[in-house]
């Protein structure tokens, strides 16, 4: 993905930091203080511009959101969003998913959200792929016992890939849809990408998958 840099991101997030949580392993076991209450935590692993995980937090004022995004060029059009709906039930964090056991505790995150994440389709770039065992095995560890990953995506090659390795953790798939805006799932927030891609006449997958 090429980005445009933004050298002035770094001054943005430091100025907006009662949103963008710096230092976030300091909070690791602790985010019920961090919002004030011991309502759900629900993240997204890749918000991009913040549209999902803002609209989710209002529509949900009784579940805390936190939207994780590694491009600071990015993470700055999502806090645009959340400065302009400035709701007390939604964070952002500027750090890589690789990591996210040294923010979270055990069992601290309710349900894990990975919504259009990069395909990376060449088969010896699986590894970094959101939904490879390795990251699945980094989802259990801060999630709590049959914890929840719902995961959207126009590729299908990717959708087929996190099916066959979701399978081989041993998850339970507890919803599937080949076709999710001509299905009756009900309550769906779309992305950016999920409106030009639907626009563009692109089917829309999308499973939820549960650990046993």
């Amino acid at each position: 993905m090429r980005l445009r840099n933004k050298p002035w991101a770094d001054e943005k997030l430091n100025e907006f930091s009662h949103y963008v949580i710096a230092n976030p392993e300091e909070q690791k076991g602790k985010w019920q203080d961090v919002f004030g209450n011991d309502n759900p935590l629900y993240i997204e692993v890749g918000t991009g511009k913040g549209r999902f995980i803002t609209e989710m937090a209002k529509a949900h004022p009784n579940v805390n959101f936190i939207g994780i995004e590694v491009y600071k060029s990015v993470i700055v059009a999502a806090l645009d969003r959340v400065i302009e709906a400035d709701i007390p039930n939604l964070k952002l964090l500027n750090v890589d998913a690789a990591d996210l056991r040294d923010y979270f505790a055990k069992g601290e995150v309710d349900r894990v959200y990975l919504n259009f994440s990069d395909p990376w389709p060449k088969t010896r770039h699986a590894k970094r792929r959101l939904t490879y065992k390795t990251f699945l095995s980094i989802y259990e560890d801060i999630l709590p016992q049959n914890g929840e990953i719902h995961f959207k995506t126009d590729n299908q090659g990717l959708f087929e890939s996190s099916l066959k390795s979701i399978s081989e953790y041993g998850m339970l798939l507890s919803y599937v849809s080949l076709d999710l805006h001509h299905s009756d799932f009900e309550g769906n927030i779309m992305t950016e990408y999920e409106e030009k891609f639907s626009n563009l006449g692109s089917r829309i997958y999308r499973m939820e998958a549960q650990f046993q």
